[in-house]
């Protein structure tokens, strides 16, 4: 259990290091339980300098430099079915130069790669800043 937004925060830097292009980190969680805050922390750990880094809930990816790789940020929250992500190219995210991470994977699991981290992010009642946190790799 991590008590504070900064340990999951220096949770997900640490994590980030172990991260390679062609990485694909599925986020899961429920609305609130810190996937956009373990996102950014990542991203800035990958080396991310872009002053805000914004949820892409509206634009679906947002595309950042890293050191050493590329980074795509999605949100699939939006998203009705597998289509409108095939639509917009998304498998070509999961390969070098890039490392992903995806918010809200359940909305189209089938399009994962069978080697993607599953990360799962949960709040603990009764702890307004606290966070359980399990990683699954494939």
């Amino acid at each position: 259990m991590l008590d504070s937004e900064a340990a999951t925060a220096a949770l997900a830097a640490e994590f980030a290091r172990s991260l390679e292009p062609g990485d694909v980190v599925a986020l899961h969680g429920e609305l609130g339980a810190g996937k956009s805050v373990f996102a950014r922390a990542a991203m800035r750990a990958l080396g991310v300098t872009d002053e805000a880094l914004p949820s892409p809930t509206f634009a679906i990816i947002q595309e950042y430099e890293g050191r050493n790789c590329r980074v795509a940020h999605m949100d699939w929250y939006r998203l009705d079915g597998v289509e409108e992500l095939e639509a917009i190219g998304v498998r070509d995210y999961f390969q070098p130069p890039w490392i992903c991470l995806v918010e809200w994977p359940e909305r189209a699991p089938e399009l994962l790669p069978d080697k993607a981290v599953h990360l799962f992010i949960a709040c603990v009642p009764d702890k307004l800043d606290a966070r359980a946190i399990r990683i699954e790799c494939s």
